[in-house]
């Protein structure tokens, strides 16, 4: 047993061990005389008056700036090193939990940067191999984009473009992750018109009176019963020649907006050629004798000819 044969007790050396090395005074001290060691002390305590100000000066700032670790995010990788090292610094002197709450900073903020300062780097990189191991990597962002913009691959479906990229060991991402990067970057995918494109600028006329269109517009009323509106518009003017609202559908009104239309034609004029659809409204037998009077001439759109009767159809 260790000091025994000093005849030191058992107990007491296992208190000694357990309790560390103490601090020892040295001779040098021992040396100084008194007016020596009250200078000293007064050196001392002149620091240590000093260092307090400065520490509550900085309390002060810091409590006015309304900064705080613990709410204010730190992407910086050096930031958040020299934090750490002044940490460390500090629990030489003071317990570690002293200087965490001196800073306001969360314990388990300060054990996570230092297991990432271990792992990889502290900047804030999503990319990091060892804290996410499954996060995909520039590189396969790169080929996730160049395989959506690909004109070799613009047939393809996004589904079908991730079962691609794994089958030929690219990426190995699930086709949501496809349509978020998708959505979230922006990439536009190439598509090419299958159908020629179709003529914007329908018939039109060279002068008043040569072309009119007449259509039925259905409005819903707020409390659920339909009103039928009879307009007719001329094609050059675009001005409304005549108009009347129906609580139904019915051929008479045609005919009574088309009579009332007619009465800004000249008397001695060809007459006006009436654009219509094929709805039952324009084809009866009324609206067919009002036709064969022969100062109106009804042409059914997209059927006697190729364009549409758009310019009065509701949107």
């Amino acid at each position: 047993m260790l000091f025994h044969h000093l005849g030191v007790p058992r107990s007491t050396a296992a208190r000694w061990i357990r309790g560390g090395q103490r601090p020892v005074v040295s001779a040098q001290v021992l040396a100084l005389d008194q007016i020596e060691l009250q200078a000293e002390v007064l050196a001392l305590q002149r620091r240590i008056k000093f260092l307090l100000s400065i520490i509550r000066l900085a309390f002060l700032l810091v409590r006015l700036s309304g900064f705080r670790l613990d709410s204010k995010h730190v992407p910086d990788g050096v930031t958040k090193r020299s934090i750490l090292d002044a940490i460390a610094h500090a629990t030489t002197a003071i317990p570690l939990a002293v200087a965490l709450r001196v800073l306001r900073l969360s314990a388990a903020r300060y054990h996570d940067w230092n297991r990432r300062q271990q792992d990889c780097s502290l900047d804030d990189h999503s990319s990091c191999s060892h804290t996410s191991p499954t996060q995909l990597t520039a590189n396969e962002v790169s080929d996730m984009r160049d395989m959506v913009v690909s004109q070799d691959y613009r047939r393809m479906s996004l589904r079908s473009l991730a079962l691609r990229a794994q089958r030929i060991a690219k990426v190995f991402a699930s086709p949501s992750t496809w349509s978020r990067l998708v959505r979230d970057r922006g990439w536009i995918r190439p598509r090419h018109r299958v159908y020629p494109a179709k003529p914007k600028e329908g018939i039109r006329a060279s002068k008043p009176n040569e072309y009119w269109h007449i259509d039925v517009t259905v409005i819903k009323l707020l409390d659920g019963m339909r009103t039928y509106l009879h307009a007719v518009i001329d094609n050059f003017s675009r001005r409304i020649l005549a108009w009347r609202l129906a609580p139904r559908l019915e051929p008479q009104t045609t005919c009574l907006v088309l009579v009332e239309a007619a009465k800004n034609l000249p008397k001695n004029g060809d007459g006006a050629t009436v654009i219509a659809d094929s709805g039952i409204e324009n084809v009866n037998g009324e609206v067919d004798d009002l036709f064969g009077l022969g100062q109106l001439h009804r042409i059914l759109a997209q059927v006697e000819v190729s364009y549409s009767n758009s310019m009065i159809e509701a949107p």
